[in-house]
């Protein structure tokens, strides 16, 4: 049985999406170190997982882009969850209609060889949050302060560190297994 995996980034004051919705903010802390683990994250996964927002930015970008993360983004196969998209253009993609929690409890079930990867927007995170079915948490917290905007978790929420791994631009990835 495969587990889930969020990865996210997240600010200094705990948010994952500013009031805007932009995304350069990411980038604070970027680093070489910091690409590589990234680069490894997504190259063990056996299929990564997002909502249609996230598919939609993603599917117009890595298809024709170059650079270590590429090709492991490319080549891993996508589920994207959604309820109005009705046909994909990156590579292999499945979508995902009806109930999130069933359907990833499914994947779970139905998949082996490296774990599932979900991350992407603030809404489809905090919904797989909700689930209960993340194993594991990778949280990348970067060294910028947005001041406001959308949280990831939305109750008190249990769970155990298990690694740090500071990164030399500043950002820091924390890794964390959720609570049975």
């Amino acid at each position: 049985m495969a587990s889930l995996v969020l990865k996210m980034s997240v600010s200094l004051d705990g948010y994952v999406a500013p009031m805007d919705g932009s995304s350069d903010w990411i980038t604070a802390g970027d680093s070489d170190d910091a690409l590589s683990w990234t680069v490894e994250t997504v190259s063990d996964a056996g299929a990564h997982l997002m909502g249609a927002t996230t598919y939609a930015v993603m599917a117009a970008y890595w298809p024709s882009a170059s650079g270590p993360l590429a090709k492991p983004m490319n080549a891993l196969p996508k589920v994207v969850f959604s309820d109005s998209l009705a046909s994909t253009q990156w590579g292999e993609t499945t979508i995902v209609a009806g109930g999130l929690a069933e359907a990833v409890t499914r994947l779970k079930q139905e998949r082996s060889g490296g774990y599932l990867l979900a991350h992407g927007g603030a809404r489809f995170a905090r919904s797989l949050v909700e689930t209960g079915l993340i194993d594991e948490y990778r949280l990348v917290i970067h060294p910028v302060v947005l001041g406001a905007g959308e949280r990831l978790f939305p109750a008190p929420l249990t769970i155990e560190p298990t690694s740090t791994t500071v990164f030399s631009g500043g950002a820091v990835a924390h890794i964390f297994a959720a609570h049975p």
